[in-house]
């Protein structure tokens, strides 16, 4: 399991009404990924993962595993009520992570199709680190697929160095990834705790971690 595995196939579908995607500014919260997501998570995992999506049983394996720390990312705002009505709002993005006590591995981010390019995988990310960072972690590592310059150009831009290729690692699309490293003994730099200090995630109850912006 890693940070990026096989992405959505062509003409994927999402619970945003199309004649809202193009003019819709999404604002999420994030918060702890909770049972009654798992419907949800796995939906996505479908649209986006296709063939190697998670099943039911590899979720619900993963979440149970130790060092695991899972978060989830919903709409919140007057735009959302607008879009969805009230009441509970669908999960629209998910990321994980696994702590051996040592380094943090990032296991998964997804983010539904209509959600993407809006800055809701930036902010997973972040929440990722974060935890890492309060975990004591050293370092940060992930695999990401050669061919995913978006999954690429996000993870160079917030600090991670290629340090390794793994030939023929996704399977059954029998593509390379990059290993990936975020080293976490320097400063964090000053975007990222200037999120922190805004509290734009972090590991508190079912309120939080709290609000992602939706710049791009």
């Amino acid at each position: 399991m890693t940070a990026d595995r096989p992405g959505a196939p062509a003409g994927a579908q999402t619970d945003l009404p199309h004649t809202v995607q193009q003019v819709y500014a999404p604002a999420c919260r994030l918060r702890p990924l909770r049972s009654t997501d798992f419907d949800r998570v796995l939906q996505l995992e479908r649209v986006l993962f296709g063939a190697g999506a998670w099943t039911f049983g590899m979720l619900a394996d993963e979440l149970a595993a130790l060092g695991r720390w899972y978060v989830v990312a919903e709409p919140t705002g007057p735009d959302a009520v607008a879009v969805y009505g009230p009441g509970p709002k669908p999960v629209v993005g998910y990321a994980g992570l696994w702590f051996d006590g040592d380094v943090a591995q990032i296991m998964t981010i997804g983010v539904d199709p209509a959600y993407q390019r809006h800055g809701v995988g930036r902010e997973l990310l972040r929440a990722l680190v974060e935890r890492s960072r309060n975990l004591r972690a050293g370092a940060v590592l992930l695999e990401v697929r050669v061919d995913n310059d978006a999954a690429l150009g996000l993870y160079e831009k917030a600090g991670f160095e290629r340090i390794g290729l793994r030939r023929r690692y996704y399977q059954p699309e029998d593509k390379d990834a990059f290993t990936m490293r975020l080293d976490l003994s320097a400063a964090a730099p000053a975007e990222e705790t200037a999120a922190e200090g805004a509290g734009a995630e972090g590991d508190g109850g079912d309120d939080g971690p709290g609000p992602v912006g939706d710049a791009a």
